[in-house]
């Protein structure tokens, strides 16, 4: 919030409008209000840029408040709200998972499996985040979903969550959520390296909006707006997706693996 109030109080003692100041920073005039009435969190190129423009005008450094924003534990409440925020803006998400069907893929069973074997979770934790989960999913069910493109490591078709029934009827899932037009199912070759960093998303924003990404951790996932993270993030992205199989031939394997579950 004082990001944004800075901002605006220096734009209009340099009697700059709205506009003038997205041309200066390389983006839209709306992105620059949401700036100002906080509900955009800041990337660290508009930081730089409105310290170059601002001169550090009254002692104000954008990249300082940039800095505090993204040390606070757990970050903003915007960062920490990426089912709430991020997933039911975008147009298009992309994900890459090395060890697990996706949450926006998995069935109750599959998800309640996880959860209910996470270190010390009680029985109503462990519901409570599977039905969390599953209201997560009801952004494909919209009528207007967003684009839904997933990558998933050919070693996670055979890695045994539950039983076999479990697993059948999680293949089963995938493929029957493959026929939605806005969701993409690609297996990725195990012989790709350039997955082994962890699983990640990458959400693809309306109006101009910059990418974000969420990369997984074990203790805390990342959500940032970075501009040489997203690029990063993207590269990797593009890097795993030349060992991706054609749809068509990844629906065949999940289908063949779905038969060796019995």
């Amino acid at each position: 919030m004082r990001f944004g109030a800075e901002m605006r109080r220096l734009r209009e003692v340099a009697q700059l409008s709205q506009a003038a100041v997205a041309s200066r920073l390389g983006c839209t005039q709306t992105q620059v209000s949401r700036l100002e009435k906080a509900t955009r969190t800041p990337s660290r190129s508009d930081a730089e840029r409105l310290d170059r423009l601002f001169a550090s005008a009254d002692g104000v450094s954008f990249t300082r408040m940039y800095q505090r924003i993204v040390a606070r534990p757990g970050g903003p409440v915007w960062f920490r709200s990426w089912v709430e925020e991020v997933e039911p803006a975008a147009r298009v998400l992309r994900s890459w998972d090395p060890l697990l069907i996706p949450g926006l893929l998995q069935t109750e069973s599959y998800a309640r499996y996880l959860f209910s074997r996470g270190p010390r979770i009680t029985k109503e934790e462990a519901e409570q985040r599977v039905e969390a989960r599953m209201q997560r999913q009801s952004i494909l069910d919209r009528e207007n979903p967003p684009m839904f493109l997933a990558l998933i490591d050919e070693g996670v078709l055979r890695r045994r969550i539950g039983d076999p029934g479990l697993m059948q009827e999680q293949l089963h899932h995938l493929l029957e959520t493959a026929r939605r037009q806005a969701v993409s199912i690609q297996v990725v070759d195990s012989a790709c390296v350039a997955g082994l960093a962890g699983a990640f998303m990458i959400a693809e924003l309306a109006d101009g909006e910059p990418d974000v990404v969420h990369a997984d951790s074990p203790a805390q996932g990342q959500i940032t707006t970075d501009s040489e993270v997203v690029a990063s993030i993207w590269k990797r992205y593009e890097a795993i997706r030349l060992w991706a199989y054609p749809e068509h031939t990844s629906l065949k394997m999940i289908e063949e693996v779905k038969q060796e579950w019995t």
